[in-house]
């Protein structure tokens, strides 16, 4: 049987800087609940601390916030950058989390993506990489309920330990980011985590998803693991409306707002030309779509084609489109792109098929049955009534 492709998205978030940030905060928060009633599965959050487009600073906050508001939708930090806190203040937050949420929340990590904020904070993003996994290994041993002593060069614990078991068995689930270099997938094959490739669709001469999904399902294989391919999800920039035509002049509202803040900051792994069209550019590329629902549905076949199964399908969040217009797009993928991939419709259409395949002789015993129940009933009535006796 084939594997069920989920549906979530990856809220960095991106705001223009011509609006107001309160307003965005809560508009993001309006879209989780719109996503957890349209029946998405999951929705990524991001960290971060520069730039101005990127205003989440802490995903734990948001996810309390949007838990409260939504019933089953799962809600996962995209992703907490370890090398900026403590690791045992780190396991806490999620664990606070795991058990406010009842088990909805899942534990996306990661060394951080903007070498700004990296900056701010006084540490090389030669170091980032490195603490991420030093970080990891250590919150995995305080998630297992060890009195931990450990010291490093950016962090001291001692006889250390969490107040909390966690509500998920064993743990939260994992999942580590990969974008261009290969520590995401070494550290995912390492022990096991899923892996969100925040890079999927692009290209730019790095083959990002094939390369760090082999790196990972090697380095599984030597530790006597497996990578799981429904831990496997995949993000990509998505915006469809019933047309073209349509999709494009939606667009133009705030495409090229992202385009421009991206070719400023040269983000690893997902580098833009904000010269020309630079959304067309994208789409040219096969980086995005921009289209109908069957333009998104080949885009999750390429991939497919490419990468075989996998588990999630994360729409980034990016605010081409006025709200209303971009939660158009996500109702249109539920209904119309999500069916197709899933192929959740075809013992209806089998159904059809049959019904109708076989309409005249069901027309014709129907048609028959009445005849008779009408002939019976005048039968009944013309037949002489015995008399009743005084």
């Amino acid at each position: 049987m084939a594997m069920r492709l989920k549906d979530g998205i990856f809220l960095a978030p991106f705001h223009p800087l011509d609006e107001d940030p309160t307003l965005c905060i809560q508009r993001d928060l309006e879209l989780i609940e719109h996503l957890d009633r349209l029946g998405y599965e999951e929705a990524w959050v991001g960290e971060h601390h520069s730039g101005g487009f990127e205003i989440i600073a802490s995903p734990e906050l948001f996810i309390a916030a949007a838990a409260e508001r939504t019933k089953r939708i799962r809600l996962g930090t995209g992703v907490v950058s370890l090398p900026y806190h403590n690791p045992l203040t780190t396991a806490n937050r999620i664990l606070q989390l795991d058990h406010q949420t009842r088990g909805r929340v899942m534990f996306g990590v990661g060394p951080g993506l903007l070498p700004s904020d990296a900056f701010q904070m006084g540490i090389s993003p030669g170091q980032t990489r490195d603490r991420m996994v030093e970080g990891i290994e250590v919150i995995l041993r305080l998630f297992a309920g060890e009195r931990v002593t450990h010291h490093s060069d950016w962090f001291n614990l001692v006889d250390a330990t969490c107040q909390l078991k966690p509500y998920t068995c064993p743990h939260p689930e994992i999942a580590v980011a990969s974008s261009v270099t290969p520590s995401g997938g070494t550290l995912a094959g390492r022990h096991g985590f899923g892996l969100l490739c925040v890079a999927a669709t692009q290209h730019h001469g790095y083959d990002a998803l094939g390369v760090n999904w082999k790196i990972a399902q090697e380095t599984a294989a030597t530790h006597g693991k497996v990578m799981d391919p429904s831990r496997l999800r995949l993000v990509g920039p998505v915006h469809i409306a019933p047309t073209r035509e349509e999709a494009w002049a939606n667009v133009q509202f705030g495409g090229r707002h992202f385009a421009e803040y991206f070719a400023r900051i040269s983000r690893p792994g997902q580098p833009v030309d904000a010269s020309g069209d630079p959304i067309r550019k994208m789409v040219d590329d096969g980086a995005a779509v921009v289209g109908t629902p069957e333009d998104a549905i080949a885009q999750i076949k390429r991939l497919q084609a490419k990468q075989g199964e996998f588990g999630v399908f994360l729409q980034l969040a990016h605010n081409w489109a006025n709200f209303e217009k971009t939660k158009a797009s996500y109702e249109l993928w539920r209904r119309h792109v999500s069916p197709v991939i899933n192929n959740v419709n075809s013992p209806r259409q089998d159904s059809f098929d049959w019904a109708t395949g076989h309409a005249p002789e069901f027309i014709k015993a129907a048609s028959d049955a009445a005849v008779a129940t009408i002939a019976k009933h005048q039968a009944a009535r013309q037949t002489p009534q015995p008399a009743k006796v005084a």
